[in-house]
């Protein structure tokens, strides 16, 4: 069996392997992406079986690719434990992997949840959508700043067929007519595109159990549903709420939320209080802010958030997501 100690870069990657049959060590540096694909297929050609172990980065999709294909065992570790076991020593690319295949050998090395590849490109189109949510509510905004220069405030009402007539009416400077038209335009791109992006989200939240499961939670729709469900502390959530039953399941789920968001949820409890639906709260920000790890530490910190205004946001899986793009 040969066991690799992986100090991946975007642009080469220091490796330390060991033949546990023999004890042959070696050390190489392989560049991207030939010289690791060399290596790597001809280690698979042996008929051994190979480990390889590597911090948690990313930019590396190629890689576990490569492995998967040639059946290749990956563990990718957590970067901030592999480091506190190193110690204040000397770190180098050559002691990374040194590090790495050391702690390969004594069944040290901290694994994480490594998301597959279907959730990765369920991830892809969440990630898109919300990127074109953004784009269009640029534009928006600037297209009211045109209609507000030239005395028109109407809000909402801009986007009807009114409000749209007469923001085109107004007879502007040559290029300010020309920005007015080039907005107009890509706005009429995006509408549709986005409406195509939701319908794929509810088809794929329809084809989803676990998301169909929390949608029972009121206020929760497609969007939030299958972006929790693609995070690993969901599925914890899921794992332990089956086993206890859907009230357990939904009181983990929310102890997973941020302080703000929590305070919404205990206030709607209250005896004769209007029932409030988490997507009010965390409209536009379904995929920025929080980590995974802070999800689970506020299970642990009192609630101590008090309700500065109307609007509270909800914690997002930007940071979840951005290790697999």
């Amino acid at each position: 069996m040969f066991i690799v100690g992986c100090d991946y870069h975007p642009s080469f990657q220091q490796i330390a392997f060991v033949d546990t049959e023999t004890g042959e060590l070696k050390e190489q540096r392989l560049m991207h992406r030939e010289g690791a694909e060399e290596f790597y297929r001809a280690l698979a050609a042996s008929g051994q079986r190979v480990c390889v172990g590597m911090e948690a980065s990313g930019h590396a999709g190629w890689f576990e690719r490569l492995l998967a294909e040639q059946n290749i065992e990956l563990k990718v570790g957590d970067a901030s434990e592999i480091q506190r076991k190193r110690g204040r020593k000397q770190k180098t690319d050559r002691q990374d992997a040194q590090h790495i295949l050391g702690l390969l050998l004594k069944n040290d090395f901290p694994p994480i949840w490594v998301p597959s590849w279907e959730n990765r490109d369920l991830r892809q189109l969440l990630w898109h959508r919300h990127r074109m949510v953004q784009a269009r509510t640029r534009i928006m905004n600037q297209l009211q700043a045109v209609a507000l220069n030239e005395g028109l405030r109407c809000k909402k009402r801009l986007w009807r067929v009114g409000g749209r007539e007469q923001l085109e009416s107004f007879r502007l400077a040559p290029w300010a007519s020309r920005r007015r038209h080039d907005l107009l335009e890509l706005l009429d791109r995006l509408n549709p595109t986005i409406a195509e992006l939701s319908q794929a989200v509810e088809r794929e939240a329809d084809n989803n159990p676990e998301a169909q499961r929390l949608m029972t939670h009121p206020g929760v729709g497609a969007l939030t549903a299958l972006a929790s469900c693609s995070s690993s502390e969901m599925r914890i959530a899921f794992s332990v709420g089956s086993r206890y039953g859907p009230d357990f399941f939904f009181s983990v789920t929310e102890m997973m939320l941020p302080p703000a968001l929590r305070w919404v949820l205990l206030r709607a409890r209250e005896p004769g209080r209007k029932t409030l639906h988490i997507s009010q709260c965390c409209e536009g920000s379904s995929l920025r802010g929080r980590t995974g790890r802070e999800f689970l530490d506020h299970q642990r910190c009192p609630l101590k958030c008090q309700p500065a205004n109307d609007r509270f946001q909800h914690p997002d899986l930007g940071d979840i997501f951005s290790r697999d793009l």
